[in-house]
């Protein structure tokens, strides 16, 4: 069974400005996919501190999906906080991301994302829109089972 983390990053929800619907588009995506998988939540702020420590209290799942915090104005920290996190860069991942939303729409050039492993968790970041954060979800979910074996050595 996968375990997943779905944290939100975002300074406008944490504060209750507005309710969260990217991280639990997310969560419901997934509870309806056919993956095998057990889902935890967590929202944070746009703060290095607070994305660093939320990220790291999570290496104990398969995943972490972020969501929020990609583009590109000061406040957008997430790609780079969750760079200096991991061990190693998965830019198949971002790169797929990317493309696929370049179909969709040509402001996914300001786009961010960013994907990375941590250990035996990889570590992936959506948009924080819940148009794009269900979109991408859609792309990985396909991929996660197999990317989950090939990190814990199961090959192919």
């Amino acid at each position: 069974m996968l375990r997943i983390a779905v944290i939100t990053i975002s300074d406008r929800a944490a504060r209750g400005d507005y309710t969260d619907m990217s991280g639990p588009a997310i969560i419901d995506l997934l509870d309806k996919s056919r993956l095998d998988c057990t889902t935890c939540h967590e929202l944070v702020p746009d703060d290095k501190d607070k994305i660093y420590q939320a990220l790291s209290e999570n290496l104990d799942n398969d995943y972490i999906l972020t969501t929020g915090g990609t583009g590109i104005s000061q406040r957008d920290v997430t790609p780079d906080v969750t760079a200096s996190v991991c061990d190693r860069e998965c830019t198949g991942i971002s790169n797929y991301l990317r493309n696929e939303s370049l179909k969709e729409t040509p402001f996914a050039v300001f786009s961010r994302l960013f994907c990375g492993i941590k250990g035996k968790t990889i570590i992936i970041n959506f948009p924080g829109s819940v148009k794009a954060a269900q979109f991408c979800t859609r792309l990985v979910i396909p991929l996660l089972e197999h990317g989950y074996k090939m990190l814990q050595g199961k090959g192919h």
